[in-house]
């Protein structure tokens, strides 16, 4: 009900001061930290005056028991004072503060006394977010202000987010009777449980008998991996590999069935069927897409096909491409890596080293800035981190400003890899932005990490393409939040729905691949020279060889995970589903005796969501070619994206709200015309450009 599925908190913010603003691409370029980040006491973690040490959490901890305490009571006084919405999304804000703190803290801190006592707080605030999700008195009094009407003036925005937190109280069952609604806690519980189970034996590596091996594919599988107990341990498909009998062999029993995550994916699909129909939703993908742009499974399954009979006969020229790489023999899924990847390194006739020389991560940080300067009129502004503010050594903070509005909020930089460190590139909220009582703004906060490897001696440090275009996305999630204005922080920025949060990001890849953009930014670090136009070009190119295969794998996986999420279980598994499904929406038959579903651990963190990333492409792509393209720093666009709809996060109806930004109605039609012109266009470039 109360948190939102971002992370975290910081208080007491400063105001911003303008000093002598140092290069980003000298920051960046010779990451060289003045200070370690353990030095003792002198500031808390974020700023946060009780984190200078690790038992400052269990402090902040006690302190958000007692707000939270004084605003459920204001919420249940018959003599209230202020707007219901407001003081739930107070309520909200303070468990957000610790929680989203909590959990950052939790994967991102190397010191084992703060992991533990994060982790700690997770689960304290864990069991006081479900104390609060059976609220009947919080609960009664949201409800009666949605039919009724609040005695405090109530806006279209409130009344959108009274909804939301409304709708999700009745996520756990709580307008059900007792019976029922125990019945709904005990299904998240299992689903939690099952998820992460599912996910860790997702990652498991496969043990082969030996014995039962062909003696040339015995021979290449043992070269390639270890063995334990007289068995082969496959801990991958390798399918980047140049043997085509060792991808053959990894891929079949990689993903070979197996009982256990069988079990487990079976168990998660039927409880979440469960869950769906006691709270009275006709299926877990009907609860889950609601509030989304997409609205309803109907609405994505028609996208999907449309999209799928357009992508069908485009793929057909991309694996006739494979087979004549593959001297004619027939492509097989185990091929297609490493066959794309090497026409792909054909045709640019330059080596990833040579790219990277043109991509130091300060000049792309200097990139960002220049875009962000040209569309919204701010800055990325070096600021000194503090001792004891960061986590880790060489985590920079960015003050984002401005030039007419002053500060916006900050972005810490955690760009390099260390022991320990997830390896996710990742955009966390450690605060969303809201409208405090006295009328200024909580300046919102957030982390953006990568695992960029550095070597001090080495010369600057050089991203290859792939890595620039992560930057460039993650840097797309931290702007929303910083542009983002809405009133509750419980919808700013990337609070919103799923299929809506991936747009800014995925808009923000297009300045990372497009020739028009890279130009401006894209130097040698050694001779400073800009990227000559056949390396541009070539570049540029590249990302459209195979776009068609490769969306129609998406779409392959996001169709499965409908039909997962929507049907009733039945007595066939999830295998016989997937081999029948494969025929009609990919390019390359199914291999028998495998289940490739088994590894995709999306279907937890992404059940029924996954065709999000299609949409927010599609809507990046309408954007691009409508708006942007052939201006893509023009200050008018950038203003009409950031007031018409970054602005609003998830304050106005998804779909609403990119309907009324494109000046369009967001049909299935458009999302799918929007992505096949944009493989079209990106076709006929590469043509050009390998001719």
């Amino acid at each position: 009900m109360i948190l939102r599925k971002t992370i975290h908190d910081v208080r007491y913010a400063k105001k911003y001061s303008v000093a002598l603003a140092k290069p980003l691409s000298e920051l960046f370029n010779q990451p060289k930290p003045k200070f370690k980040y353990f030095v003792k006491n002198q500031t808390g973690l974020f700023g946060a005056p009780e984190l200078i040490s690790f038992e400052g959490f269990y402090a902040f901890k006690e302190r958000t028991k007692i707000d939270c305490d004084n605003l459920i009571n204001e919420i249940c006084s018959s003599d209230r004072k202020r707007n219901l919405v407001t003081i739930f999304d107070q309520l909200s804000n303070s468990l957000c503060c610790l929680a989203d703190m909590a959990e950052f803290i939790r994967t991102a801190h190397p010191d084992k006394l703060f992991v533990t006592a994060a982790e700690d707080c997770c689960i304290s605030m864990n069991t006081i977010v479900e104390k609060l999700n059976t609220n009947k008195d919080l609960y009664t009094n949201l409800k009666q202000v949605i039919l009724d009407g609040d005695k405090h003036p109530m806006t279209e925005e409130d009344r959108h987010v009274a909804e939301l937190f409304l709708f999700d109280f009745e996520l756990n069952g709580i307008h059900l009777e007792e019976r029922k609604r125990q019945y709904v806690v005990n299904l998240n519980n299992f689903i939690l449980v099952t998820g992460q189970r599912f996910m860790v034996a997702a990652e498991k590596p496969r043990n082969v008998d030996p014995t039962g091996l062909p003696d040339v594919v015995y021979k290449v599988l043992s070269k390639e991996y270890s063995s334990s107990r007289g068995k082969l341990i496959v801990g991958h498909s390798n399918s980047h590999s140049d043997d085509p009998i060792l991808r053959e062999a990894a891929f079949k029993i990689y993903n070979g069935p197996n009982t256990e995550s069988e079990e487990l994916l079976d168990n998660l699909l039927e409880s979440r069927h469960k869950l769906a129909l006691t709270c009275g939703f006709p299926s877990f993908a009907h609860r889950a897409l609601k509030n989304s742009i997409a609205e309803n499974p109907y609405f994505v399954m028609k996208f999907l096909n449309i999209l799928n009979t357009e992508l069908r006969i485009r793929s057909v020229f991309d694996y006739k491409t494979m087979k004549k790489a593959n001297n004619n023999n027939i492509v097989s899924p185990w091929d297609v890596q490493y066959l794309t990847n090497k026409i792909k390194q054909n045709h640019l006739k330059y080596a990833m080293i040579d790219y990277a020389s043109y991509f130091s991560l300060g000049d792309c940080m200097e990139g960002l800035n220049m875009i962000f300067n040209s569309l919204y009129n701010i800055n990325l502004l070096f600021e000194d981190i503090k001792p004891g503010e960061g986590w880790a050594e060489q985590v920079y903070k960015l003050a984002v400003t401005h030039n007419t509005e002053g500060l916006l909020g900050y972005i810490y930089c955690d760009f390099f890899e260390r022991t320990g460190k997830l390896h996710n590139d990742s955009h966390y909220v450690v605060r969303g932005g809201r409208l405090l009582p006295n009328n200024s703004y909580q300046t919102p906060i957030v982390v953006v990490m990568l695992n960029v490897v550095w070597r001090e001696n080495h010369g600057p440090v050089l991203l290859h393409p792939g890595s620039v275009e992560n930057l460039f996305h993650e840097f797309g999630h931290a702007i929303h939040s910083m542009l983002g204005r809405t009133r509750y922080q419980h919808v700013n920025g990337t609070r919103c729905a799923t299929d809506l949060a991936e747009f800014p990001s995925v808009l923000m890849e297009y300045y990372a691949t497009q020739p028009q953009v890279i130009k401006h930014y894209a130097k040698h670090f050694k001779t400073r020279q800009p990227m000559p136009d056949d390396m541009l070009k070539k570049l540029c190119a590249s990302k459209y060889l195979f776009a068609a295969s490769e969306m129609q794998l998406q779409l392959f996986y996001s169709v499965l995970d409908q039909y997962y999420h929507t049907q009733a279980p039945r007595p066939s598994n999830t295998t016989d589903l997937l081999a029948k499904l494969q025929v009609e929406y990919y390019g390359l038959p199914y291999v028998k005796d495998t289940a490739w579903q088994l590894h995709f651990s999306h279907f937890v963190g992404y059940g029924a969501k996954y065709y999000s990333y299609l949409v927010s492409k599609a809507l990046a792509a309408h954007t691009w070619h409508a708006f942007l393209s052939n201006d893509p720093l023009n200050r008018i666009q950038g203003e009409r994206l950031r007031t018409e709809c970054l602005q609003y996060g998830g304050g106005k109806p998804a779909r609403k709200l990119v309907s009324d930004y494109l000046k369009t109605p967001v049909t299935p039609e458009l999302l799918a015309s929007s992505l096949i012109q944009d493989i079209d266009q990106g076709t006929e470039l590469s043509k050009m450009s390998f001719a």
